[in-house]
């Protein structure tokens, strides 16, 4: 099978597309053909080792120390199982599902194994392929910071800074469908994307003062960085929280002390990658409350590319990349075309 392997970390230049053997599940394994992949923030920062200050040894422990434990990328996918491991009852060939490697990477190839009761769901037919492929891991990471870490309640009012990214824009969509009356912070020119997707109002960062005099909030939600506690502070009211999906070093060791000094909460650590809540995004996808943003998609050919675009830090929602058939099949995202 064709996959997109690296062996050292930097620009899109490092990956390369090569050619190795199709995986074999395990007896309690399924093997999928992918239809499509996405290029997320994961695969960004483990590609590139781009860690926040001070942060950078932690990065390679985590990734690999002289160079890529995982060689294949793509934390999210979406495809077809072509075959069952011995053991496996509840799926069978044929069945199209949603996968979230996540950590453990591998998508970014025509094949990927993943374990039969691990992070895979079946995909609703109501969702395409590319679509489905980008729910995985911004929606997982919105949901398990707003509704199992930070316990969003009705009525309370949430600013999310970085709204239109891949899981600020998940953060939007499940903050307003909770019920919270939702402050998105963006560019401009995705202003009206996030309103579509739920904001009540949007405060645009490049024009206006995202920390607004005499204007609190119940809950502060980061997620691209951009709005340490001593910024953000001063926007929250007296026992309310700060959510810190991402964030500086400091902030993410000694932000709960600060936070308590302050008589206020800091909500981090790291999302949960669990099947629960793979199935609870995928069910709102389904019912149509977490509508997935596609920025642009790319074929499988073109990975670089999709890359590089990641790399500009300036996509909205998601960057999906179609795995080609090169020949042997077409998949249905092909065949509309």
């Amino acid at each position: 099978m064709l996959a997109y392997s690296y062996t050292k970390y930097g620009s899109p230049e490092v990956i390369a597309q090569i050619t190795v053997p199709t995986p074999t599940p395990n007896p309690n394994d399924v093997l999928v053909r992918i239809y499509a992949t996405t290029v997320s923030a994961g695969d960004w920062r483990a590609r590139s080792l781009t860690m926040p200050k001070g942060l950078g040894l932690l990065g390679r422990l985590v990734f690999g120390i002289s160079g890529p434990r995982k060689p294949i990328l793509g934390t999210e996918f979406s495809g077809v199982i072509k075959a069952v491991g011995a053991n496996v009852t509840h799926y069978q060939t044929s069945d199209a599902v949603i996968g979230f490697p996540g950590a453990s990477f591998g998508a970014h190839a025509e094949f990927i194994t993943m374990p039969a009761d691990g992070k895979l769901t079946l995909k609703p037919d109501n969702i395409s392929f590319e679509h489905a492929a980008t729910i995985p891991f911004g929606a997982t990471t919105a949901y398990d910071f707003l509704v199992n870490k930070a316990k969003l309640q009705r009525g309370e009012t949430v600013l999310i800074n970085g709204a239109s990214g891949s899981v600020g824009s998940a953060c939007v969509q499940i903050a307003k469908h909770l019920g919270a009356h939702v402050t998105a912070v963006c560019s401009g020119r995705n202003a009206e994307m996030v309103r579509t997707l739920g904001a009540d109002r949007v405060i645009d960062y490049r024009t206006q003062e995202v920390i607004e005099t005499n204007i609190q909030y119940d809950v502060v939600v980061d997620t691209v960085g951009t709005l340490p506690w001593a910024q953000a502070k001063h926007a929250i009211r007296n026992g309310g929280k700060m959510v810190l999906i991402a964030g500086k070093t400091s902030d993410m060791f000694l932000g709960g002390m600060k936070a308590r000094l302050a008589g206020k909460k800091m909500v981090g650590g790291v999302a949960s990658e669990r099947r629960d809540i793979l199935e609870a995004v995928v069910e709102l996808a389904a019912l149509g409350v977490l509508r997935p943003v596609i920025d642009r998609s790319y074929t499988f050919d073109d990975m670089k590319t999709a890359h590089a675009h990641v790399d500009t830090g300036h996509k909205k929602g998601n960057v999906v990349v179609t795995v080609k058939s090169h020949g042997r099949e077409r998949s249905p995202i092909e065949k509309e075309r």
